[in-house]
């Protein structure tokens, strides 16, 4: 089964120059315990510091995720 609407989470847990080590939960929590991913830096539209939020959004009506930051008081 593939999700065609979801919301994940993700804290920054480290990053280097080229590539940054997320943590991603799902949005609302189910069955599953977080994720870790590593991405490229070039795909995070935001400043990365250890501790920041990534979202990733994928609707249905979307081809492709979209890739968002916690938004800066």
């Amino acid at each position: 089964m593939t999700l065609t609407s979801y919301v994940l989470i993700g804290t920054i847990l480290s990053h280097d120059p080229v590539f940054a080590t997320i943590q991603f939960s799902i949005n609302p929590e189910t069955n599953g315990k977080p994720g870790i991913a590593v991405m490229p830096i070039s795909a995070i539209p935001c400043e990365v510091n250890v501790g920041g939020k990534v979202f990733v959004v994928k609707n249905e009506n979307n081809d492709y995720p979209v890739i968002s930051c916690e938004k800066k008081e």
